[in-house]
């Protein structure tokens, strides 16, 4: 009677935590039934900031991808060479392996100081250090910044233009 007992308690346990698991991996599951992506598992964009992710395309040898993403804005510069000031941080969705990145600047500029010679200012993509990752292809990358700025990215390696990240 004791053996029994005991090993009905253990199937009772096994199979609340079964149900336990299946539902916290269908919270975080990073397809919808239509095979677009599903984001909504990451936290909304707190005030002041947006969401942005990317996905970038499988790679036909299944390995990871190196790409590189770039924060910044437009913006109306002179010959000198300007980049942004600011920081990015890697954060892990709580109860997941998923990661997600949070962006801070307050779109502060730097700027090299040598004369233009009354050359005409014009508009650029002004951005901070790009960020180099190691990427898998089976989860979208998923960013915060502020409002003012938005997100590009390349594939490492190619000579392909950057491209415009989605916006949620």
């Amino acid at each position: 009677m004791n053996y029994f007992n005991t090993a009905l308690t253990g199937l009772v346990l096994l199979a609340g935590v079964t149900v336990f698991g299946q539902n916290q991996t269908e919270q975080y599951k990073m397809k919808r039934s239509d095979g677009k992506e599903n984001i909504d598992a990451f936290p909304k964009a707190k005030e002041g900031y947006k969401q942005f992710y990317i996905q970038i395309p499988k790679d036909k040898k299944g390995k990871d991808l190196k790409f590189d993403f770039f924060v910044g804005y437009d913006a109306m510069v002179d010959c000198n060479s300007h980049s942004l000031t600011g920081n990015v941080k890697v954060k892990n969705l709580e109860g997941s392996r998923y990661k997600y990145y949070e962006v801070a600047s307050d779109g502060s500029m730097l700027t090299t100081n040598r004369g233009c010679g009354g050359q005409a200012a014009t508009e650029e993509f002004v951005y901070f250090q790009p960020e180099i990752k190691t990427y898998s292809s089976k989860y979208p990358l998923v960013l915060y910044v502020p409002k003012s700025m938005e997100v590009r990215y390349r594939i490492s390696g190619s000579d392909a233009p950057m491209e415009k990240a989605d916006q949620k």
